[in-house]
């Protein structure tokens, strides 16, 4: 459910506003947790969005323990936890041999990071952050289209396309891949990866019939695709996400029904029954961007897909964007005077240092991860032998990633461990 903001429009020049420290362009999950860390610590924030209501459109996602973590230490947990669905292990199959590649107890993973694996609808996460967001005071405007930033010693501004400005100390711009602040950064395209994606939820008693289990979290990874399926709502929603290659003319295109039912024309039956049951009104193309050493341009910073737009094979980008705002929000704490007043500059210093990293390792396991899933020939061989000689319960593939967010490059645990498929 959507809820009530302030509009923009003439009627609102921003000249006549209040002053605020920070303004946040884009209210996705990563724009409304900036606002809401920030907010909690006692920061004046305005969010600015182009669309007339808030809300979130597509179907589930995952939640792993390094943003849950954070969810509960801004308070939004038990909401969030009573929203969606803890699942009870995570497998990985082979989608036309049918072997078990990999597992791991989701119960465990609690055990470890203190902190649960959940998966919930994409719109009811939203939803927590944003009535959050409206029960800090956090201003929230609509219908406000960002054409301009610019930045200076004092602070960063906005310019919109009905002719109105904003200024603050600090401008996060946190408005998606095709962000208009990145260039201030770098000047880099968006990478397309080669594949496609359907995705949407159906209902349980439908995903039963074909053989779905909801209370788990099942990837079945076959030459060049796959499949990820989960329930979202208890008792009520299951979401699928099925990805193929696609030849470049009809990436991104409506209509790849025909190249769907090729990429999976080998699967088990339960695969075929899946996907003939999914939501085929839309086709996203898989795009990310290449990492990039610094998002910071003066007071202007990137936050969310902006700065690290990823692929989804680690379920990581909304995650990574919540942990932005967390980290942000405590070196913006951490550089508070005894007056109340933010040393900006060092909070922002901080942040360059630290995120940058660790979400460069993060977009790249999670190309790596995609190569891994889709291995065909020699290399899924082999990967069918690997997989099930490792153990996912030694952690040694998930403490980088799951563990505390890092605030400082000393607290960044080692790297991420390589599967080969060499050899």
């Amino acid at each position: 459910m959507t809820q009530p903001v302030s509009p923009g429009g003439p009627a609102a020049a921003t000249s006549t506003l209040p002053r605020v420290e920070v303004i946040v362009i884009g209210a996705g999950f990563g724009g409304l947790a900036a606002a809401v860390c920030l907010a909690r610590r006692g920061v004046s924030v305005r969010v600015y969005d182009r669309v007339k209501k808030l809300g979130e459109v597509g179907a589930g996602m995952q939640v792993a323990p390094n943003c849950s973590r954070v969810l509960r230490d801004i308070g939004l947990l038990d909401e969030t936890r009573a929203l969606g669905v803890v699942p009870q292990k995570l497998t990985l199959m082979d989608a036309v041999a049918g072997q078990t590649l990999s597992e791991l107890d989701l119960a465990r993973v609690e055990e470890r990071y203190g902190a649960p694996f959940l998966v919930i609808h994409r719109s009811d996460l939203h939803g927590v952050l944003l009535r959050a967001a409206l029960k800090l005071d956090v201003d929230l405007r609509t219908q406000m289209k960002c054409v301009a930033y610019s930045s200076s010693a004092s602070g960063g501004r906005v310019e919109f396309a009905n002719g109105t400005t904003d200024e603050a100390d600090v401008v996060i711009a946190a408005d998606g891949l095709h962000s208009l602040a990145r260039p201030f950064v770098v000047d880099d395209e968006p990478v397309d990866s080669g594949y496609v994606s359907y995705r949407g939820a159906m209902p349980a008693s439908v995903a039963a019939s074909a053989g779905v289990r909801p209370q788990e979290v099942t990837v079945y990874a076959g030459p060049g695709c796959h499949l990820v399926q989960y329930g979202v709502r208890p008792g009520e929603l299951v979401n699928q996400m099925a990805v193929f290659r696609a030849p470049e003319g009809v990436r991104g295109r409506v209509g790849a029904e025909d190249l769907l039912k090729e990429a999976f024309a080998g699967a088990l039956p339960v695969v075929q029954r899946s996907i003939s049951l999914l939501w085929r009104e839309r086709c996203w193309p898989m795009i990310d961007r290449d990492p990039v050493r610094h998002w910071i341009s003066g007071r202007v910073a990137l936050l969310g897909d902006a700065a690290h737009a990823s692929l989804q094979y680690l379920a990581q980008g909304a995650g990574m964007a919540i942990e932005d705002a967390w980290v942000l929000a405590e070196h913006a704490t951490a550089h508070r005077d005894a007056d109340g007043h933010v040393d900006w500059d060092a909070a922002l210093r901080a942040y360059d240092t630290v995120r940058p990293e660790h979400c460069r390792r993060v977009v790249q396991a999670g190309r790596e991860l995609g190569e891994l899933w889709h291995a065909e020939g020699r290399r899924r061989d082999r990967r069918n032998v690997v997989l099930p000689q490792i153990d996912l319960h030694s952690w040694a593939f998930t403490d980088w990633l799951w563990g505390p967010p890092a605030l400082t490059p000393q607290q960044e645990a080692p790297p991420f461990q390589r599967v080969p498929l060499e050899g």
